[in-house]
């Protein structure tokens, strides 16, 4: 079911910290993915040096990201835990090198605290937390007191375990539960319902038949008037789909992200920002175009 359709359209402004708005009304906003890391499953070891990472992160701001995502510990299936001090000491000199350097808003992949306090303090605006604030009970209250925008993501399991064996009942049905009690805490934490953005986990303890039906479906995870962030980059489903490793996957990317625009993404998280900046630019534009020809007929 589309986006053209009576499904309701997510929520378009999410408040960061700064007291910065973000506004995804015109089109959607495309965050692109800086990984300072060792074993990420498509570039992991590319940028683990900060001046490569900073050099790569600027490349993408001149593609047309609106939103950096700066992370230091991979959460692809199996991947292994990263240390605390390790975490700091690449994500936090990038984050700070890249503060000075754009005014575009930075956004700090961790599920640790003391990480996400630290790059905050370095000019970072934004938590992508994949464990939704479960992993460190101190997340919340580090996010609502910095005022930060968050991005609550569902996962069944962990990175270690998220792949063994997913099982769900009603897959779109328990992603909207998962949402609205993590929303609970983290309102109850402080956290404005504004600062808040939605992810579905694409490929995090889900199966090819549950990641399709989540994007499918996206609509009606919008029901829940907040931003939905979707990362589908180079994913493992879409290998499952064409049959080719992560390199070749950009194609299939091109789709998912096509996609999932016409059925309400207001932030698309991706590798290729320039090609994806194009595929998201079109697949609104053609959205609109059907949304407008729809009111002036019916006037």
């Amino acid at each position: 079911m589309s986006r053209s359709s009576s499904q309701a359209v997510p929520c378009q402004t999410w408040l960061v910290a700064r007291g910065r708005e973000i506004t995804c009304s015109e089109r959607p906003l495309v965050m692109g993915i800086v990984n300072v890391t060792d074993d990420s499953f498509y570039d992991g070891g590319r940028y683990l040096d900060s001046e490569r990472a900073i050099a790569h992160a600027i490349k993408l701001l001149e593609q047309g990201a609106d939103i950096l995502d700066i992370g230091a510990e991979s959460s692809r299936p199996g991947a292994h835990p990263v240390k605390e001090e390790d975490e700091l000491g690449r994500v936090v000199p990038v984050i700070a090198e890249l503060a000075r350097r754009t005014t575009v808003p930075i956004s700090v992949d961790t599920t640790k605290s003391r990480v996400a306090q630290a790059a905050l303090d370095a000019g970072a605006s934004i938590v992508n937390d994949v464990s939704a604030l479960r992993d460190d009970t101190a997340m919340a209250s580090v996010v609502a007191r910095c005022g930060a925008g968050v991005v609550l993501m569902h996962m069944q399991g962990t990175p270690q375990t998220m792949q063994t064996a997913p099982t769900y009942g009603e897959v779109v049905e328990e992603v909207m539960q998962f949402f609205k009690e993590r929303m609970r805490v983290a309102m109850e934490a402080g956290i404005a319902q504004m600062n808040i953005v939605l992810d579905p986990g694409i490929g995090f303890g889900k199966l090819l038949k549950h990641n399709l039906e989540l994007l499918n479906r996206l609509p009606e995870l919008g029901m829940l008037d907040r931003p939905l962030l979707v990362g589908v980059s180079r994913k493992a489903f879409i290998g499952q789909l064409v049959g080719r490793s992560a390199e070749y996957r950009e194609w299939g990317t091109a789709a998912a992200v096509a996609l999932a625009v016409d059925r309400g993404a207001r932030v698309l998280r991706v590798h290729d920002v320039g090609m994806m900046a194009d595929v998201v630019k079109v697949a609104a534009a053609i959205g609109a175009a059907t949304s407008s020809g729809r009111k002036a007929h019916d006037a």
